[in-house]
């Protein structure tokens, strides 16, 4: 692998941006080592300006100077990118993809390249407090794999897999988690709206009241029925406030909901990439 390696970023969009921004934040490559490719001049342009970094429309003129290419494309374009890319990548490169759904094999094979690293990130990487689950295939070296373990830290937390199964799951749990919490606090926040709040003052409590409740948890180490146990008094309002929960199927709504997730990311992998964005 290069001493200063180049970073192509195929697809440019909210993901794509957050891992430039990563990579620039956490001083793991120059902007003048980044190359993005997308197709919309105005959004080149705003790159350019914000980041420092090279553009172009043009797929394979910014693959064919990548030494690590990472793509970044709505499930539904991944075809047309590979087939647009297949026998264009440089032999010492490695593809990083987080494309949902799109499997290891896909990517391989639509791109006639062995070196490829699945990776699924969440949303809060654009801030870099994100956690990304990846796996790699059998063409990948340790000194690639080094390098994808640094571009994925600078978005957050990262954790390895040695098989490609669990990156579905991850999709689901984590990967679209970050939806579940906002709607969660969207339904807290209009509830406190409904009590009297103020809506600014609510957004205030229930931020403060999910933050802090998280990192509770991490000092605490315990288990979370175990902490959800010491808020809870016999009788007292958040007993009262569970027990509807649970009446109205909570936690097996929250398993379905996931599963749903997990399914329709092995349907994106099966080539069912439907109209619509996940």
């Amino acid at each position: 692998m290069e001493k200063n390696p180049v970073f192509t970023v195929i697809g440019p969009g909210v993901m794509g941006e957050a891992i430039i921004a990563g990579l620039i934040r956490q001083k793991v490559a120059l902007p003048e080592q980044i190359i993005a490719a997308g197709p919309e001049e105005d959004r080149q342009a705003y790159l350019q300006k914000e980041y420092g970094i090279q553009c172009t429309p043009d797929n394979q003129e910014a693959a064919s100077k990548g030494d690590v290419i990472l793509i970044a494309v709505k499930p539904q374009r991944i075809q047309k990118v590979l087939v647009g890319l297949h026998g264009k990548i440089p032999a010492h490169a490695v593809i990083i993809s987080i494309v949902a759904g799109s499997s290891i094999k896909e990517i391989t094979d639509g791109l006639n390249h062995m070196a490829v690293v699945r990776a699924m990130p969440n949303t809060p990487a654009q801030i870099g407090e994100g956690i990304t689950v990846w796996t790699t295939s059998t063409g990948v070296s340790e000194a690639q794999c080094a390098l994808t373990r640094s571009v994925l830290a600078s978005l957050g937390e990262e954790v390895y897999m040695d098989e490609e199964e669990y990156l579905d799951m991850a999709t689901a749990l984590s990967g679209s988690g970050p939806a579940y919490a906002f709607l969660f606090m969207e339904a807290m926040i209009d509830a406190g709206v409904h009590l009297g709040f103020q809506r600014r003052i609510a957004e205030k409590l229930v931020v403060q009241t999910l933050r802090g409740s998280v990192n509770y948890y991490d000092q605490k180490k315990d288990h979370a029925a175990a902490l959800r146990s010491e808020v809870t008094s016999p009788g007292g309002t958040s007993a009262e406030a569970l027990y509807y929960l649970e009446k109205a199927g909570i936690r097996t709504a929250i398993s379905r909901a996931i599963w749903a997730a997990f399914e329709r990311s092995r349907e994106l992998g099966a080539g069912k990439k439907g109209d619509t964005p996940v």
